[in-house]
């Protein structure tokens, strides 16, 4: 496209602090960046406030970027890890009872057999926030990789060039994260457990 700037021309002014390329530069990946944390962002950070956190960890990483890969796929997996970090910072509790659930999310848990023509639109926008409610009780980089996968119909390939992960790590992280959120469902389907034990 013609109006697509010169991305490794900015890269070089920005190395020599050409502030006008590191404003054209931000602008370019902003879009870029500010997906990524709406999509893997910790529930007590601000989205404006990641952002900016990535952007310094461009800047101060820029001198090591070499080129081999594009640079939106570089600054994509600062902003994965950064946005991972501030999710393992915030210690989510990773136990997830049924007592935390809403009535509506409950009833989508009792009715899983059902379709979503089935489920009323208040149940599917319920089974939306139980799917980030089960989310959240597992590690982040579990939880990426599902979102990736599932949410984002991301490729094991794309999933290996967002992340850097091998291909191994990929399938190994999404398999634990899928057996995690069986085992997750299995228990919140028990309501008698939890009912009668008082849990």
């Amino acid at each position: 496209m013609a109006d697509e700037p010169d991305v490794a021309a900015l890269v070089a002014a920005s190395l020599q602090d050409d502030e006008d390329a590191a404003h054209a530069l931000v602008r370019h990946l902003y879009p870029l960046v500010a997906k990524l944390v709406r999509a893997h962002r910790p529930r007590r950070a601000a989205e404006e406030d990641l952002c900016q956190m990535i952007f310094i960890k461009m800047f101060q990483k820029l001198p090591q970027f070499s080129g081999a890969v594009p640079l939106e796929h570089w600054v994509s997996r600062i902003a994965i890890n950064t946005c991972l970090n501030q999710i393992a910072a915030e210690k989510v509790r990773p136990e997830l009872r049924r007592a935390d659930l809403s009535e509506e999310q409950a009833a989508v848990v009792d009715n899983l057999a059902a379709t979503s023509e089935e489920l009323g639109a208040d149940q599917q926008l319920a089974s939306r926030d139980l799917v980030a409610h089960m989310l959240e009780a597992l590690k982040p980089a579990e939880r990426l990789v599902i979102e990736l996968q599932y949410l984002q119909e991301k490729s094991v390939a794309e999933i290996r060039t967002i992340t850097g992960w091998s291909k191994a790590l990929v399938k190994v992280r999404a398999f634990r994260a899928r057996q995690k959120l069986k085992g997750l469902l299995s228990r919140l389907s028990e309501k008698e457990a939890y009912g009668q034990a008082g849990i």
